[in-house]
């Protein structure tokens, strides 16, 4: 108790957040500068590293994503397993940065969700309760670099009705809202997510929600295509060469998932591997080339941004700017079709505002646990469904 009491009365604190998403194509670490606490928060980010995962780590953890394929024991090794690749991650931070293990205060690490039933989802058949899994054992973490850990973020949200995601809206409210401008921040990772910034200032006024695919039908596409050679469309060379195919995102968009009001979520299990072949295959089996499949569903992946913008944030109130971040922010395909779709609002990235957009999530995660740490609640109920707020997070010491 004495060292949390010292942590608490510490101004500022050097903490690291670790965040690996639906891609599982590396490990995010930043290390941040945060002091004060609450809509006082202020952050600096001061070093940030992605360590890709071995090929041989990767493959094992997507067979996880797999009811079909995954086995419990393959599950139980594989969350020491990620623990242990998190820790390298905050190993190669260091000494990157010359600074001792001594000198961090706290980690947030946010694992790697290998399951999420969020509410809404149909489980009539399945007995199966709404319910999230991250793995990436936090007492490994802590064990290795000697000092205390905030993981398993999510599940308190859900434990109180909420969908567990999107969690970034509290940073994205402390660090970004503008008393004059209502911003758009959107995330495109595996998955598509939007936060609604009101000019209004207030947090019962935060809209975020998830708007699909972000990059997760693209990567699946790709590889599938190439026969695994390649696991994304670089720059999104390979769609710039194809004609997006409008009758099967017209299809396409008709999918309950969009139409479903937020508070809402969704994930591999609606999006992933399975989804995307089934759609290739059809498209090969109708005469489409490669690269009208992928111009196609990246296409498709703007087309749900705009979509949700429409349905959800444009009839609730007008949108000044769109701030990019996210793998998909480096895709100018996918930005351009974005930015042609939403016509007049100005689409900006986070490296355009002076920001890492890599970094983005893993600094939300610092951020996440120093809210833990001193009893802040950070769940953003208008934006998770959550019956209240929560303090978010285990503690490993």
């Amino acid at each position: 108790m004495k060292r949390l009491q010292a942590l608490w009365d510490k101004p500022e604190k050097l903490i690291v957040g670790l965040m690996s998403g639906t891609s599982v194509d590396a490990i995010d670490a930043a290390l941040v500068k945060v002091s004060g606490h609450g809509r006082d928060t202020s952050c600096q980010l001061l070093h940030y590293v992605s360590r890709p995962y071995p090929e041989a780590v990767r493959a094992e953890i997507f067979q996880l994503f797999s009811p079909e394929r995954s086995r419990v024991d393959h599950l139980c090794s594989m969350n020491f397993v990620i623990g242990m690749h998190f820790a390298d991650a905050v190993e190669q931070l260091l000494a990157e940065t010359g600074l001792p293990k001594s000198a961090v205060d706290l980690i947030g690490s946010h694992g790697q969700t290998v399951y999420h039933i969020p509410p809404g989802m149909d489980t009539s058949q399945t007995g199966l309760v709404p319910s999230t899994l991250q793995i990436g054992e936090a007492s490994v973490i802590a064990e290795r670099i000697g000092c205390p850990v905030v993981s398993d973020f999510r599940v308190r949200d859900m434990a109180a009705g909420g969908q567990g995601a999107p969690l970034v809206p509290y940073t994205e409210y402390v660090l970004y809202a503008q008393p004059d401008k209502n911003i758009a921040l959107q995330n495109i990772g595996g998955i598509g997510n939007v936060t609604f910034l009101p000019k209004s200032g207030r947090m019962d006024s935060v809209m975020a929600f998830d708007t699909g695919p972000g990059n997760m039908m693209i990567d699946a596409a790709m590889q599938i295509i190439t026969d695994g050679r390649e696991s994304y469309d670089n720059g999104g060379q390979f769609a710039a060469t194809g004609q997006a195919q409008m009758a099967y995102i017209e299809r396409w968009l008709t999918h309950p998932y969009f139409s479903m009001q937020a508070p809402k979520s969704t994930g591999r299990e609606t999006f992933g591997v399975q989804h995307t072949r089934e759609i290739v295959s059809q498209m090969r089996a109708d005469g489409i080339s490669d690269a009208d499949i992928v111009a196609t569903i990246t296409r498709f992946t703007a087309e749900t941004i705009a979509d949700q913008y429409r349905r959800f944030l444009l009839d609730h109130d007008t949108i000044d700017e769109v701030i990019i971040g996210g793998g998909g922010s480096y895709n100018p395909t996918l930005l351009g079709c974005l930015r042609e779709l939403l016509g007049t609002i100005p689409v900006s990235t986070q490296e355009d505002k002076g920001y890492a957009s890599d970094a983005k999530e893993a600094i939300a995660f610092a951020i996440l646990a120093h809210e833990t740490i001193m009893g802040n609640p950070s769940n953003v109920p208008s934006a998770t469904g959550a019956a209240h707020p929560c303090v978010l997070g285990k503690l490993s010491l």
